[in-house]
């Protein structure tokens, strides 16, 4: 079951028209959320920045759009689909309802949700090989827009095919100043001695919310100095380690670049204190 509307209708109902925007323009937003238990992770932080990316986009934002009535919609789907006694995730799409014209004068919105089975109830570190490379066919734009969850992911379906081609589990973006900004689906940490960086926004990186959360662990801890700052490709084969973060994966670690291996230690010991967090909400 998905929920179309607030109205909860089966997964094989017809609701999206050859006029949709969000098909035709990439003229949406969406929020993917983890759920445990029917509980959210992060809900407040996912919903102010779907509230924001909204604003960002001109879309009118409908007056029942509370954080309370979505979690209730989210909520509704998890029931519905018997996922509220395990892992969910959850995905809110939201786009305009109306004609794909350019100058359509009607910035209403539209908003579907749905769910699906998780893996685990907190994240976990994979064992598996992990090796990524730069993907260099196309650039990401250093602008607001690319730090929206939006669904104009042509880089990263591209650079996913890339991978998939040649043999790696993940790509590293770049933008046009040639700095590496983010990996296809999460934010990218790197860790050199006791110094951790990450891309700042403004080089075009994904506002994600677990790169929010490493964030604040790290800055609360006095055995790390970190930085939001541009990472050049030449830095990477020097790291220490690179780990990525993303809502479903949380902390994958990076285990292998060109000629460089990389240690675990820090995205361990970052692992326990983000499901930490995730239970106090």
């Amino acid at each position: 079951m998905i929920n179309y509307q607030g109205n909860l209708i089966s997964e094989e109902d017809p609701i999206l028209n050859h006029n949709n925007r969000g098909l035709i323009l990439g003229d949406a937003l969406y929020e993917d959320i983890k759920a445990v238990n029917g509980e959210l992770y992060f809900w407040e932080e996912h919903y102010l920045r779907l509230m924001s990316s909204m604003r960002i986009l001109r879309m009118e934002i409908p007056m029942n759009f509370t954080m309370e009535f979505l979690e209730e919609q989210i909520k509704a789907v998890i029931q519905a689909n018997d996922l509220g006694n395990q892992p969910a995730f959850v995905r809110i799409l939201v786009f305009r309802k109306h004609g794909a014209d350019l100058f359509q004068e009607d910035n209403e919105v539209a908003y579907l949700i749905a769910s699906e089975k998780g893996d685990a109830p907190f994240y976990t570190i994979s064992e598996q090989a992990y090796e990524v490379e730069l993907y260099k066919d196309f650039y990401l734009n250093a602008d607001m827009l690319s730090n929206l969850n939006s669904t104009n992911r042509l880089l990263s379906v591209t650079g996913g095919i890339y991978a998939r081609e040649n043999g790696y589990q993940d790509c590293l973006l770049i933008n046009a100043s040639k700095n590496v900004v983010q990996a296809l689906d999460g934010n990218l940490f790197l860790v050199k001695g006791n110094e951790v960086k990450t891309p700042p926004l403004k080089d075009g990186c994904r506002d994600g919310i677990l790169r929010r959360k490493i964030l604040e662990i790290l800055q609360k801890t006095e055995d790390f100095k970190v930085f939001e700052a541009s990472i050049s490709p030449f830095e990477l084969q020097k790291a220490d380690e690179l780990f990525i973060t993303s809502i479903r994966k949380g902390i994958q670690p990076v285990t292998k670049y060109r000629k460089a291996n990389f240690k675990t230690e820090v995205s361990r010991n970052l692992l326990g204190k983000l499901n930490a967090l995730a239970r106090l909400g």
